[in-house]
This record gives structure tokens, sequence and C-alpha cells, in this order.
């Protein structure tokens, strides 16, 4: 066993409410097993002697962030101008023919990006929504995989789905759909190649047709009855936009959350991007069935879709997380940002008292963790995994700064110094550690530039 004492931080936020001065002199990590040992009160030390101490009285401890909702191919198609100002349908139509042209080593690129990025926002855990298998790119998870473990993080991907083109009704372009058989097949595939299970787990698997306008409700039906056989979540785009409610009545003779429980999907195995267009009683059956949300409050603003009931959804039972969407309908992927978005954006809706700061920092850990079905992260706790990120508050954005927990959400922290997954140091001085950034930033640049060209 090694073990670590990070001692004194300037600041610590347990999760959920749990007085940070139970941990106010720091944490002990078994770095070994990549586990929480010990929490060492204000003005005490450990119970035993560490091999190792590191001192972050500069440094702000936080549990890892986890990010529930994202597209890592998008990050090729940032701010295209022919989508800059469009809504969602609009933007998907443009965006599709583009993004069946990737090829693995563009899959490779994006991904890897997207992640440097999140680790880099203080993100130690994500989720990625892949639903595009154009002819070429049935490896496309596969690829996601390799790219997940080479930087040391964990992450739940989703296999996506389409299967309704446009010759159908729905709106992916028919190069971009597969027939029910092959997705169900990829799916299983998946699961018993990469999906670990357990405490600690590195890599999961999820099962995620893409959204009501772009999938069969077969297909729909027949994934949630493979994801219960096999043990593995749910995950789809819900109630995004006002056009998708009209897409379901029209279709379906449904509301979405009528639609998602006709399917099978209402369920506590399920998380769900966005879920803004939600009445009062479709809150509460969400609530009673312990149905997820991935709140993303930068693609809502981006593409005008709407506020999200966050307050509602999760006082009703809801677990609510934070997600920072594609790079497409975000531009970004740092979480840390994204949890100053969600404090702005729903204090537009529920008022300051009510979202606090701390409230958004547990939707983007505890709550987070929650969505995806992970109980060994999101908090700083003994027996917790060793998934910690350090901020740093000494710059001018934070002089004057009086509480540096509230500091990091208010003052608008954009960089982690130092990221911990799994007892190991993922980043270090605020970059990816072992990452050549600059031949990444220039082969992902020619990548995209060769994707929009055609």
């Amino acid at each position: 066993m090694s073990t670590l004492w990070l001692k004194n931080p300037l600041g610590i936020h347990l999760g959920r409410g749990t007085d940070s001065g139970a941990a106010g002199g720091g944490l002990v990590v078994d770095t070994s097993r990549g586990l929480i040992t010990e929490l060492v009160p204000s003005g005490g030390r450990p119970t035993a002697p560490t091999d190792a101490e590191l001192d972050a009285s500069a440094h702000v401890i936080t549990p890892g962030l986890i990010n529930t909702h994202h597209h890592f191919y998008q990050t090729l198609t940032r701010a295209w101008p022919p989508v800059a100002n469009a809504k969602l349908f609009d933007w998907l139509v443009n965006l599709y023919p583009v993004w069946s042209r990737m090829d693995a080593e563009a899959m490779r690129l994006a991904t890897t990006v997207a992640l440097a990025e999140l680790l880099e926002s203080g993100c130690t855990t994500t989720s990625d929504h892949h639903y595009l298998f154009p002819s070429g790119s049935d490896v496309a998870i596969d690829v996601e995989v390799d790219v997940v473990r080479s930087l040391g993080m964990r992450a739940v991907l989703t296999r996506g789905s389409m299967s309704v083109g446009e010759d159908d009704g729905g709106l992916p372009p028919q190069q971009a759909v597969q027939d029910a058989e092959t997705i169900l097949a990829d799916s299983e595939r998946l699961v018993g190649a990469h999906h670990e299970r357990g405490a600690g787990a590195m890599v999961q698997i999820a099962l995620a047709p893409c959204s009501p306008f772009s999938v069969s409700t077969e297909l729909m039906t027949q994934t949630a009855a493979l994801a219960q056989s096999l043990d593995v979540r749910l995950h789809t785009h819900l109630a995004e936009t006002i056009d998708e409610e009209d897409y379901c009545r029209e279709h379906f003779g449904k509301r979405t959350v009528d639609y998602l429980e006709s399917v099978g999907w209402l369920t506590d195995r399920t998380w769900l991007a966005h879920g803004i267009h939600f009445d009062d009683e479709e809150i509460k059956r969400l609530g009673r069935a312990g149905t997820a949300v991935a709140h993303c409050p930068t693609s809502n603003m981006r593409l005008a879709s709407g506020i999200a009931r966050a307050v509602e959804l999760e006082e009703a039972g809801a677990p609510v997380g934070l997600g920072v969407d594609g790079s497409a309908s975000n531009d970004a992927s740092n979480l840390i940002r994204e949890v100053r978005q969600a404090l702005y954006l729903q204090r537009l809706r529920y008022g300051a008292e009510r979202v606090t700061a701390a409230r958004v920092l547990d939707w983007a850990t505890s709550g987070s963790a929650k969505a995806l079905g992970r109980a060994d992260l999101g908090t700083i706790a003994v027996g917790k995994q060793a998934d910690l990120a350090l901020f740093r508050t000494d710059g001018l954005a934070f002089s004057g700064a009086h509480d540096p927990v509230t500091a990091l959400v208010l003052c608008g922290a954009e960089r982690a110094d130092k990221v911990m997954i799994a007892g190991r140091w993922r980043v270090a001085d605020g970059h990816v550690i072992g990452l050549d950034t600059d031949a990444l930033i220039a082969r992902h640049q020619e990548a995209a530039r060769t994707l929009v060209a055609g």
C-alpha cells in the first residue's frame, strides 16, 4: 500500500451537504488501490503515517467532475458558419451529411481532443453518446475505448443508433442509419467486449438510440429489453425542443414521457439528455420512476431550446447531472465552466436562494454519478474512488474572493491544476500528462478542415 496525504487544502467540497470541516485537514489516498482511506479534520493529522504528502494549501479540492452527455465527434465541427445561428432540427439536417463522412482516424482525433479538454477542466468520468455509424466506421466505440484507456479516464460509452432516415420520415440521411438487427448485434458485442462491472470500473457500455425522430418504436422497445437482459443503462435525447414534442404527437400520438413509458424506458435504468419540456405531471412521473436527466445548459442556450426544470426534477426524485453536450452545440468540452452556466441559467427560473454554488457542484459530481448508476463516484468519502480535481484560485479573476469553493463557480474557474483518477495523477500544472497537445491540435484541425470540405 502507498498512501498520499493531500494536506490542508484551501477549500474542499465533499458533496451532498457534508460539512467541509470533516476534511479541512485534507484526505488520505491509497494510491495503489485508488481509494480514499481517510478524511482529516481541520487542524488534524492522518491517524497513521503516510508515504507522501502534497501541500494543497493553494488548492480547492472537489470530487472529480462527471459529464453525463457529450458527442465527442462533434469537436470536428465547432463554430461551423452554416449552423452557427440555427435551431436544433435545421442544425441537425445540415450537419448529418458532414458527420457521415467521418472515418476511424477522425474519430480518434475528435475523441482525444474532447477527453483532453474535459480532463483539463477537472472531469474524471464522462459519458459519450455516439450514434453515427456510416459505412466503414463500425469501430467508432472501440476507438473511443482505446482513447479512454490511453488517457486513464473513466467513461460510460453509449452505443447509439439511428434507424429511421429521411425516406421514412426521420431527419437523418439514409447513409447515416442502420437496420435494427445490426444495431442490436453490435450493442451486444460491445457490452461483451468492453463493459466492466462493479466499483472502480473504468469503461462501461450503455445503449442509446438517438432520439424519437431518428429511431423506430420497435428498436426503442427492443433496446430496453436488451439493456435489461445485459444489465446495462439506457440513454437517449428527450424533450429537448418543442419541435420534438410536436413530432411525438404527430407520429406516435403521445407526449414524450408517454412515449418513453410505452417503449419500456420509464425506469431508473434510464438517463435522458436535456429533458426541457416536461409538464408538472411528467416531472412527478420521472421522479417516481427515478429516471435521471442530464442538464446541458450551454447547449440549451446555444440552440435556444429552453430552460430545463432541473430543481423541480431533482426535488421530485429524478437524479440531475450535468453535461457539456456535443462540441458543435456547446463548442467547448469544459465541465467546470458548465457548472457556472448551470448556476446562472437555473437562477433565471428559480432564483438565487434555491440554486446555490454547492447545489450545482453536486449536480456535476454526485448527481451525475447517480445518473450514470455509479455509487462509487461523485463524493469525497472514505471508501470512494480517489477521483479528485484540484483547482487554484490565485489568479486575477479570483483576487478579492472570500469563500474558495463558492469562488470556483462565481468567479469562473476554467481549468484544474491537478486531476487524479483512481489514485493516479492525470493532469499536472493544468495539462494532461504525457500528451503532446500542440501536435494533437495540428492533426485535429486538419481533420476538421477535411471533413467540412467534403
